[in-house]
């Protein structure tokens, strides 16, 4: 699946760089606006930190950027730009790939107008945009909506539910899929990235049944996940990756592959890769955490409270290099690699994952396998389960004449449950991160105990 950005492209990009000498063609390729009473246009805040608008003093105007300053916003109103992304689409699409993944493809409609945004930092000017349902369905038509053999996914960033539903309904012919992140939001003390909190559970279960149940009655299709490039390692979050590494990670796996829905596997999250914590700015690559170092600094908070949610919150943490083996670099690289290497290594790593049959690495194997050989995994309906428990998320799939029950104890704690299930004795347990038991109406939960029951 290749990955293609089309929001924005490099400032380094030869598009812009004619933009940049004077050329009005590429110019109109980005929007460029004039200074409002010697200010930006807007007061936008840009998803890494500052302003949305880099000034150009040769234009007396500024550029935008949703992302960092060296990616250049797209003015997808102008016709040539979206062509030329077709021809790019379509190009790779020419050379044999069969699966696309668009990076934050709901942010590309901007407003008409351009103005301040009184309570917040303007994205709700831009996402999920006035044309972006229209772009989306100019652009399947014109590329890969011509094959039947091609899988589309959209990044979409603080979307909507009736939205991503539009994106993903067949009907609507835009995308096969989307990504949302509300249910990565949980841990955010007042909505914000940079403060910590517990997970909260309840709205963790809420978002997750929310989702499965809207896009299930709207006909749309999640991808559903907990990793990825941009987020902490799951294990270290939502798990224990010290005392409880295999069970909690396990856990996780079976609750989040056994969903309605195409689940995605992050590298090194099928041998449970944990955080970096990094304890010196400069192990840190990431534009995102040095821009946020340097503000959380200005806002008076102290080097070590920064450094706890770096450790907690870092897009590095899951962009260490992948861990193979034990020998020098984790076998990822015999020069030094881009960033620092996860001091787990030693332990963790694909060698021991694969030498130990009872590793993350084969449960996730065994979860790929079960959505293989059972309809029901792929196909089945989505009921919730236990909503009102505070400790356990589970769930029901029903699908012809087969009925799939999933439990995960989301705590360390043992927690006792009450199932008000009937033929219960038919159930025969599928998968599990502890020892196989047969399903009962009341039974105590281990610490991070996952099973599913098929019957």
């Amino acid at each position: 699946m290749l990955d293609m950005v089309f929001n924005h492209t490099s400032t380094e990009h030869k598009w812009f760089k004619k933009a940049l000498d004077g050329q009005e063609k590429y110019k109109d390729f980005y929007i460029f606006k004039e200074a409002t009473k010697n200010e930006p246009p807007t007061n936008w805040q840009s998803k890494f930190g500052g302003a949305t608008w880099e000034y150009v003093e040769k234009f007396d105007e500024y550029y935008l950027h949703l992302f960092d300053r060296t990616q250049a916003d797209l003015n997808w109103v102008n016709e040539e730009v979206r062509k030329e992304i077709y021809s790019i689409v379509n190009y790779w699409i020419e050379k044999g790939v069969k699966g696309l993944r668009f990076d934050v493809i709901n942010l590309i409609s901007k407003p008409e107008k351009f103005e301040n945004d009184q309570d917040g930092d303007g994205r709700k000017f831009y996402t999920d945009g006035p044309k972006v349902h229209e772009y989306l369905k100019e652009l399947n038509e014109n590329t890969y909506g011509k094959y039947d053999d091609i899988i589309t996914v959209g990044e979409m960033s603080s979307t909507s539910l009736e939205n991503c539903i539009m994106y993903s309904d067949p009907k609507e012919k835009e995308l096969s899929m989307v990504f949302n992140f509300h249910h990565l939001k949980v841990d955010y003390k007042n909505q914000s990235k940079w403060e910590i909190q517990d997970c909260d559970f309840g709205n963790l279960k809420r978002i997750l049944n929310d989702w499965q149940l809207g896009m299930q009655d709207g006909n749309g299709w999640n991808a559903v996940f907990w990793c990825n490039h941009d987020q902490p390692r799951i294990v270290s979050r939502f798990g224990n990756d010290k005392k409880y590494h295999k069970e909690s990670a396990k856990m996780l796996a079976t609750m989040i592959h056994l969903l309605r829905g195409t689940p995605y596997i992050y590298q090194g999250e099928e041998i449970g890769m944990t955080n970096a914590y990094f304890t010196d700015i400069n192990q840190y690559v990431d534009v995102e955490s040095l821009n946020y170092f340097k503000i959380l600094k200005e806002q008076g908070i102290n080097e070590a409270e920064i450094y706890k949610v770096l450790q907690e919150r870092s897009r590095d943490n899951s962009r260490t290099p992948m861990q193979w083996n034990s020998s020098k670099n984790a076998g990822f690289s015999e020069g030094k690699p881009w960033l620092s290497v996860n001091s787990n290594y030693t332990d963790i790593n694909v060698e021991n994952s694969i030498n130990d049959k009872k590793s993350i690495f084969y449960h996730y194997k065994k979860l790929i396998s079960l959505r293989k050989q059972y309809d029901i995994i792929a196909y089945g309906n989505y009921i919730p389960m236990l909503e009102d428990n505070d400790f356990v998320f589970a769930y029901k799939r029903e699908y012809m004449n087969e009925s799939l029950i999933v439990i995960n104890n989301f705590y360390e704690k043992e927690v006792e449950i009450y199932l008000d299930i009937e033929d219960f004795e038919k159930y025969k347990c599928i998968i599990t991160n502890y020892e196989e038991r047969s399903l009962e109406p009341r039974f105590t939960l281990k610490a991070f105990e996952s099973i599913a029951f098929i019957k």
